[in-house]
């Protein structure tokens, strides 16, 4: 046996062999170490009394499927190897096969949250310098493919799909594999393309060799470790990433699209905000048209003429909501019908799901307008499967379709003979029971059944000579009791038990049937499934677009964004629409960077995000948070907002500010929208605002893209008097008794000062603390800095100014031109010999400080 072990663990060495033995699932060696510390299994050991016994655990075959998903969660591959043949009729050993291979990327029965996310599996191969990466929902059937320049786009395609497991051949070298593998993704090797007239089938609507070939490696993938029928799965689709608009995993982690950056989950995303779907499949889209939203003005405009159209009929869009509560997860019942994983229960959920559809296309037909046209010709009620499910199906079957118990009394005549044997049978074992204990004036005894010795006549010890002899055949001693059998009693026996393994075999058989039938339709019920899924997003937009008082954007050609009273949508959910200040967003054709200032925690990055999300919504179709809005339609959106060091790059943060920046500057067209969070602040004061000041002129010369830039450097606000078409703007803040209160209101002009020591007054430093910095301030405004021309090729370096001294303070200016007493000659040698330029200011502050205790 442990031969036979090895010979198939060989053939699956990155995988975890789950290995059938009777009613366990036994795992051996390395495998049984590892996989007892990760499903904290209790280790034992095969043949104990060895030099060296064999490591090994189990687990119970019924409950198998939990702990291979426990494995494939954390990221691992399960190999479940079966008995192939009856272990009565096989000669030596028991045969047995791997059957499938569960991956990260394969996983067909999703649970609990998860259902509500797709699961990716993706595949990439080289061809010339350029990448075709194809992926798929093995679970719904999805399948796609593209074809992408370099790396980066390879690596944001799929961290933006938040594929699992991705699948390789030779072609893509060392390095790739490496930042796949940091992004903790599962590389999996595929060599050789099978060729089969289903991968022709799902491939026959493409025309590129290179998307031929990945869907290919794709498929041969799929083949090899699901060793059966797939064919649910969809002919493959071929999508340009420019045909939506384009927005880095950078980007998306920025903006909290549906990964919470402080908890990581999905509450207080944009996706948590939008989702009012009522079905698992609608929520999916959801996250298929928040990662894409469109770049199509009429495509766009089609959603919002939908969303519009349930806004105005409120009793019809209830209605909606109540029929689609009841619509289940048609994609991936159609999956499970494919792959033959599908039971009674399922497919009572189908039919439930069916019996909805008239009922909605009532309600769509109801609305008397052509905007729901497209999607009511969708609407295939399937009632030839439908009909067949209600026939042949019980309404409450058992999750079991070998034991019985799956069909309806009355489909099938041969299978109500079997059941009424059976059933006439029990009835006359009762009666036969009620003879025996008449005829013998036993009243406790029995007639019972075991699998080992079928049906017997049980009767205390204490009344076995109350029997008959010769018509009393003993079968079983107990310790009180003995058990018999007698020839009327085995005659029975015999005609019940046939009747019930036949019955059970024939419904196995009539359910094969029924589902094969069901697979028929598997087309259209994926068609039905995508109406639905567009439907059901619709009217959740419509939903939020009532709760929220989001309002319905419009487009312009002529580049002018005007957004009136917008707000952050998912901030206004946690505070409340009463205490939210709304802001305007106002930037014409000839206005292309706002310039933004203002203290801490003001609310500049949020009204830098709410921008971004408001266009994201409207390019999604749904409306936006804001009284009035006007939008160009964005072919980009690069975001540089928080500060966070890529620790396995080994890159700072500063590093990886300028890499996000330089992402945005030699990407980004006349029509996309950048925003840039203090840029500049992870180096020297004078290279921070150098580079800041050069972005800004590049920007406005060069990509002319709307840009929202904010910033501390106060002294960049004079830019507006050389760069025409920048205009500054700033979040209000006042002193009141002495105390900083913010306005969150951004208003035209630029800062009057940053409040630096305000706002760390609020976080509570130390008074002490806050009297020097504010001593040290006043210092250092002594000193004027100068900031060059707009344009200039180079930023000169700021020169100091003089000033006269103060009699009264008993120290001498740093900058003050003076006759030297002999005293001040140290100090002089160490300004001297000082490189500002790689100096923070908190190391000016504290040379300075040195100098004062030096000189007073």
């Amino acid at each position: 046996m442990m031969q036979q072990y090895q010979a198939i663990k060989d053939q699956y060495q990155d995988a975890f062999l789950f290995y059938r033995l009777g009613d366990f699932y036994e795992l051996f060696n390395d495998d049984a170490i590892k996989g007892s510390q990760i499903l904290e299994l209790t280790l034992t050991t095969r043949n104990k009394s060895a030099v060296d016994p064999i490591p090994m655990c189990g687990v119970p075959h019924h409950a198998a499927e939990n702990y291979i998903d426990i494995l494939v969660d954390k990221g691992y591959k399960v190999a479940v190897c079966e008995q192939v043949e009856d272990p009565k009729e096989a000669k030596g050993m028991v045969k047995r096969e791997v059957t499938r291979l569960v991956t990260p990327g394969t996983q067909m029965d999703v649970k609990g949250d998860q259902t509500h996310d797709n699961n990716y599996l993706t595949a990439i191969m080289s061809e010339d310098k350029s990448f075709g990466l194809a992926y798929t929902d093995l679970s719904t059937g999805e399948l796609k493919t593209t074809f992408l320049s370099d790396q980066n786009a390879v690596l944001n395609e799929m961290i933006n799909l938040r594929t699992k497991e991705v699948v390789v051949d030779d072609s893509i070298n060392d390095e790739l594999i490496n930042k796949i593998t940091q992004q903790s993704i599962l590389i999996s090797h595929q060599n050789s393309i099978s060729e089969s007239s289903e991968l022709n089938f799902l491939i026959q609507d493409l025309d590129q060799s290179t998307e031929e070939h990945v869907v290919g490696l794709l498929i041969s993938y799929l083949i090899t470790t699901q060793k059966r029928a797939l064919d649910h799965l969809q002919r493959a689709v071929s999508y340009e990433t420019s045909y939506f608009l384009k927005m880095d995993h950078y980007s998306k982690y920025n903006l909290e699209l549906t990964t919470n950056i402080r908890s990581g989950k999905k509450q207080g995303t944009l996706s948590w905000l939008l989702d009012e779907t009522r079905t698992a499949m609608g929520s999916r889209l959801l996250k298929q048209w928040l990662d894409r939203p469109l770049l199509d003005q009429s495509a766009i405009e089609s959603r919002q003429d939908k969303v519009q159209e349930l806004l105005n009929h409120y009793f019809e869009r209830s209605n909606l909501q109540e029929e689609l509560t009841k619509v289940y997860d048609l994609e991936r019942l159609a999956g499970r019908v494919a792959y033959g994983s599908v039971n009674g229960r399922d497919l009572i959920q189908l039919l439930t799901s069916l019996e909805q559809i008239p009922k909605i296309s009532y309600v769509l037909e109801s609305l008397d307008s052509e905007t729901f046209n497209t999607l009511l010709k969708g609407m295939d009620p399937l009632t030839d499967i439908a009909d067949l499910i209600k026939e042949s199906i019980a309404e409450e079957p058992p999750v079991s379709i070998t034991d019985g118990g799956v069909i309806k009394d009355g489909y099938n005549e041969k299978l109500d003979k079997y059941r009424d044997a059976m059933k006439n049978g029990k009835q006359w074992i009762a009666n036969l029971e009620a003879q025996e204990r008449a005829a013998t004036g036993i009243s406790n005894l029995k007639i019972g059944f075991n699998r080992v010795f079928g049906y017997y006549i049980e009767v205390s010890k204490g009344n076995v000579d109350k029997l008959a002899e010769g018509r009393y055949e003993r079968k079983q001693t107990l310790t009180n009791a003995e058990r018999f059998a007698t020839p009327e009693l085995k005659e029975r026996e015999t005609l019940i038990l046939e009747a019930q393994d036949k019955s059970t075999a024939l419904e196995y058989e009539l359910f094969t049937q029924i589902r094969e039938n069901v697979k028929s339709s598997i087309a259209r019920l994926q068609k039905l499934a995508k109406v639905v899924s567009e439907l059901d997003v619709i009217q959740s937009f419509a939903v939020v677009s009532e709760t929220y008082h989001f309002v319905r954007p419009e487009f312009s050609a002529e580049h002018n964004l005007s957004i009136t009273d917008g707000r952050h949508p998912v901030v206004e959910k946690f505070m409340g629409h009463q205490s939210y200040v709304p802001n305007d967003v106002s930037m014409d054709s000839e206005t292309n960077i706002l310039l933004i200032t203002g203290p801490n925690m003001s609310g500049k990055s949020t009204y830098m995000r709410q921008l971004a999300l408001t266009v994201v919504m409207a390019q999604m179709g749904c409306f936006v948070p804001a009284k009035a809005a006007t939008l160009p339609i964005f072919d980009q959106i690069f975001t540089r907002i928080g500060a966070a060091d890529d620790l396995v790059s080994g890159q700072s943060t500063f590093m990886v500010e300028m890499q996000e920046a330089n992402n945005a500057l030699s990407h980004a067209s006349s029509n996309s929208l950048i925003l840039f969070d203090e840029l500049g602040r992870g180096t020297a004061t004078f290279d921070g605002m150098a580079l800041a000041q050069s972005i800004i002129e590049y920007l406005h010369e060069k990509v002319h893209a709307k840009t929202l830039f904010s910033t501390h450097y106060h002294e960049l606000t004079v830019l507006d008097k050389s760069l025409e078409n920048l205009k500054n703007v700033h979040v209000g803040a006042v002193e009141k008794n002495g105390e900083l209160v913010f306005l969150h209101k951004v208003e035209d002009g630029p800062a009057d000062q940053s409040y630096g020591i305000h706002v760390a007054k609020l976080a509570g430093m130390p008074q002490s603390l806050l009297a020097r910095a504010t001593s040290i301030l006043s210092q250092l405004e002594g000193e004027e800095v100068t900031i060059p021309d707009a344009v200039h090729e180079t930023v000169e370096e700021p020169k100091a100014a003089t000033k006269e001294p103060d009699e009264t303070k008993g120290q001498m200016e740093l900058f003050q031109t003076v006759e030297l007493d002999p005293k001040y000659e140290q100090v002089i040698e160490q300004i001297k010999k000082l490189n500002l330029m790689s100096m923070t200011p908190m190391d000016v502050m504290n040379v300075i400080y040195e100098w004062q205790k030096e000189i007073l």
